[in-house]
C-alpha cells in the first residue's frame, strides 16, 4: 500500500460514498487482467489501484481538495477523507442504538437473501409495527400523549398489556415512573431508526455475498446464531433460487419435488466457500488452536499501523532522505521517550529538508512568512511548530505551542506518530520521491521482462529437446553401435543440461531477490476467518496481525508460533486458504527472519544482564542498555 497506513481494513469506503461538488462520485474499477508481477499504486482510504504514478498523484490531490460533501450528514467543504470520517461518525451513531433495537435489526438481517433496499424497507416497516422490550414510543397518559419506554410485555390472554416507563424530556431520558397500558394506548409516530441509519448499520455489521451474514463478534454480543438455517447450503455453499411454487400442486408434482430435494441434499459442498459458512465435518483433519498474540507494544495498539508506515517509508527511501537505517524497536523507543532525542531529530530534519528542497507548498509557506529555508538540526522544532500551525487537523495543530516551547517529548506517543504520518503523506508527493518511485518501477519492469525472457527460452528449449527425442528412430537392429561411446556422450549431455538448469534457477532466484529489494509498497499476506490481516516486512523479524477494525495489533515472533498458526488455518474457507498459500510461499523468508530476531533478542538480553550486574559496581549509564540504543543513533548518511 502506498501513501497510507498499514491497515485500513478493507478500507473505510463501505458505506455511502462522499459527494463531489454535491454530485454522486464513483471510484475507479480495478484494472482488468492485472499481472500479479506488475507494480501498482493504491490509495490508502479508497483502495483504488493505479498503474500510472502520475494518475495516482492526480487522484490523490483531488481527494485533498475541499470539494466533498458527507452524504449522510450533509456537511460540505470537506476533503474526501474528512467526509469519510463524517460518515464514520454517523456509523458510530448507528452502532450506539439501544441494545434491544440493535438485536432486533440484526436478527432480521442474519442470513436474509433480500437486496439492501428490500431488506431496509422490510426492517423499517417491522420497526413501525413491532413492539418489543426496550423500544421508545409514545402512549396516552391522563388524556395526553407522553414519551415512554416498553419495559415488559405482559401476558394477559387476549388483551395485550405493556409495562412502560414514562420518560422525562431531555438528553438523559430518565424513567421517572411506571404503569401498565393497553396496546390501543400506544402511539407510533415514526420508526425509531431512519432508513439511512439502517443502511449504514447493515453494511457495517455484515459481510454480503448472496446472503447477509452478521460479523461473528456482533452475533456473540447479541445472542444471534451463526448456524445457517436448514437447507441454506448446498452446491456452491449457497441456496439456489428455484421457481415459484404454483398454488395447485399435484401428488405427482409433490413426489418429483421431494425427489429433487433429496438429490439437492446429497450434492456435496464445493469448497472453498466463505469462511464464516464453514462448519466442521467428522472427516476433517484436526486443526490446532491458534497461538495467542504478543501485544507488548510501548505505544497504543491502535497506533502500530502509523509506526509501521513511518518506519517502512524511512527505510525504503533512506537514500533520498539521507537517513541511515534504524530498527523498528529503536523508532518505537524513541517515540515513547519523554525527551527529544537524536533519532527523532534526524527523522524530522530529513523530512523537512525534503519538503523545502521540493519548492512545494511548505517551501512557499516558509517564504511567505519570511522564515529561513535552510534547516539546522538545532532549529528542527521551529519548523515542526510552523508545520503544525499550518495543518488543518485540530488534533495536531493544538500541539504547536508545546513544540515551540521545547516540550515535544511530553506529547502523547500516538500524536507524535500522527504528526510523522502527516509529514510522510506530504513527502510522498515531492518530486524526489516521485523520481525514485519511477526509477524503481522501471527497474522492476525490466526484471519482470528478463524473467519472462528466461521462461520463454526455457519453453523453446524444452520443445526443441522433445522434437529431437521424437526424431530418434532406431534404423536397423543389425546396425553396429558403439554403446560405450554413446553412453559417454549421453552422460556429458545430461551434465551440461543439469548445469544449465542450475544456472537458470540461480538467475531466477537472483531476479526474485532483486525484485524484492525494489518493492515500493507493502500489502498484507492475507486475512483469516475473522478478516484479521497478516503483515510481514522483510526488514523486521515479526509477523504482525491487524484486527478487522484496524484498532488492535499483535504479532508472532517465533517459528513455532508460525507453524501452529499455519496448522490452525482451515483451507475450506476462501480467506484462510489464500492466507495459508501465502505463508507457505514465504515460509523460509518469514521463519528465517523470526529466528534471526530471536537470536538478536537473546544476545541483547545477555548484554542487559551484564549491564545490570556492572551497574551495581560502577553505576553504568542508562544509555548502555540495548533498549536505549536509539540514544546512540548516528546518521551516517547525513550530508548537511
Amino acid at each position: 500500500m502506498l501513501a497510507g497506513k498499514y491497515g485500513g481494513a478493507g478500507g473505510w469506503v463501505t458505506g455511502p460514498m462522499p459527494l463531489l461538488n454535491k454530485k454522486p462520485f464513483s471510484l475507479l474499477e480495478p484494472p482488468k487482467d492485472l499481472d500479479p508481477e506488475q507494480t501498482v499504486f493504491q490509495i490508502r482510504f479508497t483502495k483504488e489501484i493505479f498503474l500510472d504514478y502520475q494518475e495516482y498523484v492526480k487522484r490523490l490531490n483531488l481527494y485533498r481538495q475541499r470539494v466533498w460533501t458527507c452524504k449522510v450528514s450533509g456537511k460540505s467543504n470537506l476533503t474526501f477523507e474528512e467526509a469519510l470520517v463524517s460518515e464514520h461518525q454517523a456509523m458510530e451513531k448507528a452502532q450506539n442504538l439501544p441494545t434491544e433495537i440493535m438485536a432486533h435489526v440484526l436478527r432480521m438481517t442474519q442470513y436474509s437473501t433480500l437486496g439492501l433496499i428490500e431488506l431496509v424497507n422490510k426492517i423499517y416497516a417491522a420497526l413501525q409495527e413491532d413492539v418489543f422490550e426496550g423500544i421508545e414510543l409514545h402512549a396516552k397518559k391522563d388524556d395526553a400523549e407522553a414519551p415512554c419506554k416498553i419495559l415488559k410485555i405482559l401476558d394477559s390472554g387476549d388483551t395485550k398489556l405493556y409495562e412502560v416507563g414514562w420518560i422525562r424530556q431531555g438528553k438523559s431520558k430518565t424513567v421517572i415512573n411506571t404503569s401498565v397500558v393497553k396496546a390501543t394506548d400506544l402511539i407510533r409516530r415514526r420508526a425509531p431508526v431512519s432508513r439511512n441509519i439502517l443502511k449504514l448499520l447493515i453494511r457495517d455489521s455484515t459481510s454480503h455475498s448472496t446472503l447477509w451474514i452478521i460479523h461473528e463478534h456482533l452475533a456473540k454480543k447479541y445472542g444471534i446464531s451463526m448456524e445457517p438455517p436448514n437447507g441454506i447450503m448446498y452446491g456452491e455453499g449457497l441456496q439456489k433460487k428455484g421457481r415459484k411454487r404454483h398454488d395447485c400442486v399435484t401428488t405427482e408434482d409433490g413426489r418429483k419435488k421431494s425427489k429433487k430435494d433429496e438429490e439437492h441434499a446429497c450434492v456435496p459442498i464445493k469448497y472453498p466457500i466463505d469462511d464464516l459458512l464453514v462448519s466442521p465435518a467428522a472427516d476433517d483433519p484436526a486443526l490446532l488452536k491458534r497461538p495467542p498474540l504478543v501485544t507488548d507494544f510501548g505505544i497504543p495498539r491502535n497506533s502500530v499501523g502509523d509506526l509501521l508506515m513511518v518506519w517502512d517509508f524511512c527505510l525504503s527511501f533512506g537514500r533520498v532522505l539521507n537517513l541511515y537505517p534504524f530498527s523498528l524497536a529503536d523508532l518505537e523507543n524513541a517515540i515513547c521517550h519523554k525527551e527529544s532525542n537524536v533519532l527523532i531529530v534526524e527523522i524530522h530534519s530529513a523530512l523537512f529538508r525534503l519538503l523545502i528542497e521540493d519548492d512545494g507548498d511548505y517551501f512557499t509557506a516558509l517564504q511567505t512568512n519570511k522564515r529561513k529555508s535552510k534547516l539546522s538540526s538545532e532549529k528542527w522544532a521551529e519548523y515542526l511548530s510552523f508545520f503544525l500551525e499550518k495543518t488543518e487537523i485540530e488534533e495536531l495543530s493544538c500541539n504547536s505551542g508545546a513544540v515551540r516551547r521545547g516540550y515535544y517529548g511530553l506529547i502523547d506517543a500516538d500524536i507524535k506518530l500522527k504528526i510523522l504520518q502527516e509529514l510522510v503523506e506530504e513527502a510522498i508527493t515531492t518530486d524526489s520521491i516521485r523520481e525514485k518511485l519511477s526509477e524503481r518501477v522501471e527497474q522492476q519492469q525490466a526484471l519482470v521482462a528478463t524473467k519472462r525472457e528466461i521462461a520463454r527460452k526455457e519453453r523453446e528449449e524444452k520443445n526443441k529437446n522433445s522434437k529431437n527425442e521424437n526424431n530418434d528412430v532406431v534404423q536397423d537392429g543389425n546396425e553396429c553401435v558403439d554403446e560405450q561411446g554413446k553412453g559417454k556422450e549421453e552422460s556429458d549431455k545430461r551434465d551440461i543440461s543439469a548445469s544449465k538448469i542450475e544456472r537458470k534457477l540461480h538467475l531466477v532466484r537472483h531476479l526474485e531477490t532483486e525484485k524484492a529489494k525494489l518493492s515500493i509498497r507493502a500489502s498484507p499476506l492475507g486475512k483469516d476467518r475473522h478478516y484479521n490481516r497478516y503483515w510481514f516486512f522483510k526488514r523486521e523479524g515479526r509477523l504482525f496481525v491487524e484486527s478487522s477494525d484496524c484498532k488492535e495489533w499483535g504479532y508472532y515472533n517465533t517459528k513455532e508460533e508460525l507453524d501452529v498458526l499455519m496448522s490452525s488455518l482451515n483451507v475450506k474457507g476462501i480467506r484462510e486458504r489464500a492466507l495459508k498459500l501465502q505463508l507457505e510461499k514465504f515460509y523460509n523468508s518469514i521463519s528465517n527472519a523470526l529466528e534471526k530476531r530471536l537470536k538478536e533478542i537473546t544476545h541483547k538480553t545477555s548484554l542487559e544482564e551484564a549491564v545490570l550486574r556492572r551497574s551495581t559496581r560502577v553505576r553504568a549509564q542508562p544509555r548502555d542498555s540495548p533498549s536505549m540504543a536509539f540514544l546512540k543513533y548516528v546518521n551516517k548518511w547525513n550530508e548537511h
